[in-house]
């Protein structure tokens, strides 16, 4: 009898354990920036995102400081593309980073872009459609200070579980884009008096999408319910719940 119970514990540890493995299977996130506006210190939001996302053990992340690596076919290696860059001026490489970065998501790898690479790549029409949303000609933001995250979709993977929740950002305005989006939060804007998009996603070819145009610097990301949005959509576009 002992034997048998000997047996049956072993085969139950092997069961969880294997389980175990399933569940931790990696994510590979390439983390891109390196350029930005001198309103925001890329390297100190840089920082902030590897200490968010460390705290998940599935994530392997790779940050390049260099948006041109996304010309790179080392781009295909990874599960999603974080992008939290915006460049001033149109890149050497440019013309091969979006071929490269619009195949990569049509072929179902995942995308998180933050805060200010709404305003990248200007000069590419196929932006407002690959991110959702772009500055428009009367683009803005709220003055910097504390505002409430309302969870608006609370059945969507993303967000399913959380609460509306404070941040100190800020809050961006005037959008332009028209392709269909799952908006999954918003805030109420000071400047326009309405409910803009804190956070939205939708699917390009067989990828996942999924911006939010919160993190203006690691203060803003570090807040507990954008740290937490920030694992959970790179989780989801991953193709992980």
């Amino acid at each position: 009898m002992q034997a048998v119970l000997a047996v049956l514990t072993a085969a139950a540890l092997i069961s969880a354990a294997a389980e175990e493995k399933e569940e931790m299977d990696s994510i590979r996130i390439l983390s891109v920036t390196g350029v930005d506006s001198k309103a925001h210190d890329w390297k100190e939001r840089s920082q902030a995102i590897s200490r968010i996302l460390a705290e998940d053990r599935r994530f392997e992340v790779r940050v390049v400081e260099d948006p041109e690596f996304l010309a790179e076919n080392d781009l295909f290696d990874y599960d999603v593309a974080l992008l939290h860059f915006r460049n001033l001026k149109p890149l050497a490489r440019g013309k091969q980073m979006k071929a490269n970065l619009s195949r990569f998501v049509k072929q179902g790898g995942g995308l998180v872009v933050l805060h200010g690479v709404s305003g990248a790549f200007p000069d590419w029409p196929e932006f407002r459609n690959l991110i959702g949303r772009v500055w428009g000609p009367n683009h803005g933001h709220d003055p910097r200070g504390p505002f409430t995250v309302k969870i608006v979709n609370t059945e969507h993977p993303v967000v399913r579980g959380m609460k509306d929740f404070k941040t100190d950002d800020e809050l961006y305005v005037g959008f332009a884009g028209d392709r269909p989006i799952e908006i999954l939060a918003t805030a109420r804007s000071k400047k326009t008096g309405k409910d803009e998009p804190a956070a939205f996603v939708f699917q390009y070819g067989k990828g996942r999408v999924f911006h939010t145009p919160l993190g203006h610097d690691g203060k803003a990301l570090l807040m507990p319910g954008v740290a937490e949005l920030l694992r959970r959509a790179c989780a989801w576009a991953a193709g992980g719940q």
